[in-house]
């Protein structure tokens, strides 16, 4: 089930393959038959490496995701997919709560943050928040990263293990009959 859920939301995966962009920078890297299998191994890993790189405070979110999903040979377009968690109407809650998590751990008081996109706001407000910040988007990236590897790893194998129990079933039924 999980297979069958997942290769009806991705695209084709020859789509990828011939993707301009991701041949211009990726090369022949992206030809790894390894980068659009749907196993237990590469979702999980894809989902560790799209959860943790949605809470990082970083540009190019997708192609850091997509680095990291070749380097480590796990689902490409899932691990690409995942980093639109942090998306301009969730980011500006994720980073309050990242913020808020490293705040509490790093017994720091929570400043009030009027956002401004602005030069001066970055030198000002975000100085004096940058340590609780980054250290809740780590912490947050990292927690949320592990539950969601593992618990799509824990469906993974419950799935299949009923789908066995249920063709041994079957098998127990043809065989007396």
């Amino acid at each position: 089930m999980p297979r069958k859920f997942f290769k009806k939301v991705l695209p084709d995966p020859d789509k990828y393959r011939r993707h301009p962009y991701l041949n211009k920078v990726f090369g022949p890297l992206l030809q790894d038959p390894n980068l659009l299998h749907l196993n237990r191994r590469s979702v999980t890993g894809a989902f560790f490496i799209g959860l943790f790189i949605a809470f990082m405070p970083i540009p190019l979110q997708m192609v850091v995701a997509a680095a990291l999903a070749i380097y480590f040979h796990t689902n490409l377009p899932l691990s690409v997919a995942l980093v639109w968690i942090s998306n301009p109407f969730t980011i500006p809650a994720l980073s309050w709560f990242c913020y808020k998590v490293g705040a509490i751990l790093l017994g720091t008081k929570l400043h009030t943050i009027q956002f401004e996109f602005t030069f001066s706001w970055l030198t000002t407000e975000l100085l004096m928040i940058w340590q609780p910040f980054l250290l809740g988007c780590f912490l947050v990236g990292a927690i949320s990263a592990l539950l969601g590897g593992f618990s799509v790893n824990l469906m993974w194998r419950i799935n299949v293990g009923r789908q066995w129990h249920l063709r041994k079933m079957l098998r127990s039924k043809k065989s007396t009959k």
